[in-house]
Parts: C-alpha cells; sequence; structure tokens
C-alpha cells in the first residue's frame, strides 16, 4: 500500500486529520521535519483523536534524513502540486509509492520538485488558488489505494 509523507507541515489539525486517515486506512504516514509546531501541540491531539495511538507515524529530523531513507528502499516519490500538468485520475500508482504533500504555507523548494519522481496535480476550477492540505492528502490516497488494492 503506498505510504503518505508530509513536507514540513505548519497546521496542526492537518497533520492530526491525515494521522487519523493513516491509522483508519492502514497507511504510514510519514513526518518530514522541521514541523512548525510541537507533535504534543493540543490542535494535533485534538484533530487526531484517539487514532494517534492507532496511527503508524515515521517522523524523519528532516528532508535530508527522508531521502536517505526513502534512497535506501528504492521507493519512488510522487510530489502532489499545484504546480504539477499530470491529473491525479490519469496517474498509474505502484503499492511501494509515497505520496508527498508540501507545507500548506509554501509547498516544497525546488529541490523537492527535482528529488520527485513524478508531480501530479487535482484539477481545480481556475479561479481556485489550492484544496486543503488534508483533503487533498485524502484524494490522492483514496485514489492509489483504489489503483493497487489487491
Amino acid at each position: 500500500m503506498p505510504d503518505l509523507a508530509l513536507y514540513q507541515p505548519d497546521i496542526p489539525g492537518n497533520t492530526g486529520t491525515l494521522i487519523r486517515l493513516a491509522a483508519c486506512t492502514a497507511t504510514v504516514l510519514h513526518v518530514i521535519g522541521p514541523a512548525g509546531f510541537r507533535m504534543d501541540d493540543a490542535a494535533l491531539k485534538r484533530s487526531g483523536m484517539d487514532y494517534l495511538e492507532l496511527a503508524s507515524v515515521i517522523r524523519h529530523v528532516d528532508w535530508q534524513a527522508f531521502l536517505a531513507w526513502r534512497l535506501r528502499g528504492n521507493r519512488r516519490l510522487v510530489l502532489m502540486t499545484t504546480k504539477a500538468s499530470e491529473p491525479l485520475w490519469d496517474f498509474r500508482f505502484k503499492p511501494d509509492d509515497i505520496l508527498l504533500l508540501g507545507r500548506e504555507s509554501s509547498g516544497v523548494p525546488e529541490s523537492v520538485h527535482a528529488a520527485s519522481d513524478a508531480r501530479i496535480t487535482i484539477p481545480m476550477a481556475p479561479e481556485a488558488r489550492s484544496l486543503n492540505l488534508a483533503v487533498a492528502g485524502a484524494m490522492a490516497l483514496g485514489e492509489a489505494i483504489r489503483q493497487t488494492r489487491n
């Protein structure tokens, strides 16, 4: 099953919601630091509710630590970004993909774009800027699971 990864998240409520999603879907969630909040933040606990103990969350101290881990496992990194042209539903996921979501306030730097094996987007109305991070993560993970389920 694909994993979900968050690049330096800065809104604890979104991270908590994605922890809950990971717990409910038996998905591994990677949190790439530094985060813009403490992982014991009250908002994180409120949105993650009692799912924090059920989720498989791997914390990586920074991008370089995550990148080294990913390369050891030879796993494909799929970046969700508004700067891509390939739509989510046209992309062919693999069971060991890692779906990466950028920081809510600024996305990811160009070096992360360059390190990604694929870049995909969720098409939106022309006047819209972006979806909520947790909503986008749920949509992408749902499609990846749909495509890769046994």
